[in-house]
């Protein structure tokens, strides 16, 4: 059990991840009390070098997988008694991150919501692997669907994801609490045109499309690969015909199309099904 002195809240910095000095704010001092942390944080802005991480479960998910991007936790005063909570206050007080009770800062993060924590972190950036397999989305407009895929993929070990733009803002708390966290577990990389993503990495091509010349269940997935899905609306052009193989799902006539994270999940699958010799 984790004891918290109940005296004044003590006003503490740190040194960011990359040797920046963040302000100094109060800790939590294990009242109900509200403590006001981060006056000027508001709704999240794509162009902000911040994002949130909304809820108990994502905030977690920050805290375990992203723990050198994480700026502070806010706590509900209504978050007594969680698990959850407790957890996450144990994990700070282990690696000293700033944590308090801020009901006003929540709320005007997240007017609509009522989470009992929001993790606050800095945009980080990353690298794709060159010898793994990646999921490549081409311009996905769905927060939504980037959440569901996101997970899928940490679900199969497929962890580096390529986003060929125009494409939503995987920062974006709304993508972040889709995924329940899992995006803080995988590598992604923008690109502004697919062919930009083929010259950094060369590799065997997988186009998923309804017309596909391939049926799935005869598609080698050797590594390294790229799984390649189009929007969700248009699909890939019928140039990724000829950029490797087209991959065709098989379903009835009564659908037009299976939805994204759909088509992507059964792919994963058939590939896990494939790398274990089925």
């Amino acid at each position: 059990m984790l004891l918290v002195p109940a005296s004044p809240p003590l006003r503490i910095e740190r040194t960011g991840a990359r040797g920046d000095s963040l302000a100094a704010v109060p800790r939590y001092n294990g009242s109900n009390l509200a403590i006001p942390m981060m006056s000027h944080l508001k709704r999240y802005q794509k162009e902000s070098d911040v994002s949130t991480a909304e809820g108990v479960f994502a905030t977690l998910e920050l805290l375990d997988a992203r723990s050198e991007a994480v700026e502070r936790v806010l706590l509900s005063s209504r978050a007594e008694p969680n698990e959850g909570v407790a957890k996450i206050r144990a994990t700070c007080a282990e690696r000293g991150t700033p944590i308090g009770v801020d009901d006003r800062t929540m709320e005007r993060i997240s007017p609509r919501a009522s989470h009992l924590s929001i993790g606050v972190f800095r945009k980080y950036s990353m690298s794709l692997d060159a010898n793994e397999d990646h999921v490549v989305l081409v311009e996905p407009a769905d927060m939504g669907n980037l959440g569901a895929v996101a997970r899928t993929m940490v679900g199969f070990g497929v962890r580096d994801l390529a986003l060929v733009r125009p494409a939503v803002d995987a920062f974006d708390p709304k993508a972040i609490r889709a995924s329940m966290g899992a995006l803080f577990r995988l590598s992604f990389e923008y690109f502004d045109s697919f062919d930009e993503y083929r010259q950094r990495f060369a590799r065997r091509i997988h186009a998923f499309m309804t017309d596909g010349r391939c049926a799935i269940d005869r598609v080698r997935f050797d590594s390294p690969c790229a799984l390649v899905f189009g929007n969700e609306s248009s699909g890939l052009s019928p140039s990724f015909h000829d950029l490797g193989t087209s991959v065709a799902i098989p379903q009835t006539e009564a659908v037009d199309s299976l939805s994204l994270p759909t088509a992507v999940a059964i792919a994963l699958y058939e590939r896990a099904r494939a790398g274990r010799g089925a």
